[in-house]
């Protein structure tokens, strides 16, 4: 099942890239702001300004770093997403299960050769439960969209002669 809206891979790489670093930087400025501002709040005599400020400093220092680690997970999947699309001329949910595992060892290569295989193992784990999650979900949704056969005809007796 091919997606015509997505533009062709050389472009979907950094399109990715783009989107997963942007994905990044806002939730873990969320979530590093939300951390600043309860770790300042713990002192019982921080003042309402310091919680904001210890909020920001909090932002810009962990945001860009969340922010590049999914950037680089993101283009690292689109690169062997769409070199597996390349090779195996389908697209099918494998793609994306055999891009994870390919992806989860080239982001643990500096743990030596058994973090690479935990890390493959287990990025194909969460591909494939994410995949199967979206094949039952499709599948759960098209049911409802499913035509019921026309009830039959009535068929008329035939005419009996009149003797």
């Amino acid at each position: 099942m091919t997606d015509h809206g997505r533009d062709p891979c050389p472009w979907v790489i950094l399109n990715d890239f783009g989107g997963a670093f942007c994905m990044g930087a806002i939730g873990g400025a969320v979530w590093h702001g939300v951390k600043g501002f309860r770790y300042v709040m713990r002192r019982k005599t921080s003042p309402y300004g310091e919680r904001r400020i210890g909020a920001i400093t909090a932002m810009k220092a962990r945001a860009p770093v969340l922010g590049g680690n999914f950037g680089v997970w993101g283009g690292l999947f689109s690169t062997f997403d769409c070199a597996v699309k390349g090779i195996r001329k389908k697209e099918d949910p494998w793609n994306a299960i055999i891009a994870g595992f390919f992806t989860g060892g080239a982001l643990a290569v500096r743990g030596g050769p058994k973090q690479m295989r935990n890390g493959a193992i287990g990025c194909a784990i969460l591909l494939a439960v994410i995949e199967g999650v979206g094949i039952g979900f499709q599948r759960w949704m098209a049911e409802g969209t499913k035509l019921e056969p026309p009830p039959p005809l009535p068929q008329a007796e035939p005419a009996k002669a009149l003797a």
